[in-house]
């Protein structure tokens, strides 16, 4: 769906308060996430805009929220 929001809130919802916990004590947890919300919001902004870009660079820019996200949850597992 275009525009859906992806942030770690929505997609780990089970998660809120260890996302929350890492994000104010742990500076390389928060650097990613800065980037993933970055990241997830220039993604959204493309779509609802419908701003023209190729195919392949929005793809690409999904992938890359994919990889951060799974960098992301892999610190937050115990």
């Amino acid at each position: 769906m275009l525009g859906e929001t992806h942030d770690l809130l929505h997609e780990f919802p089970e998660l809120e308060g260890q996302i929350e916990s890492m994000r104010e004590s742990n500076t390389a947890f928060a650097a990613l996430m800065d980037q993933y919300d970055d990241l997830d919001a220039r993604v959204r902004k493309l779509e609802e805009l419908g701003t023209p870009v190729a195919d392949e660079t929005i793809e690409e820019l999904k992938k890359e929220r994919l990889l951060l996200k799974d960098k992301l949850y892999t610190l937050l597992r115990p």
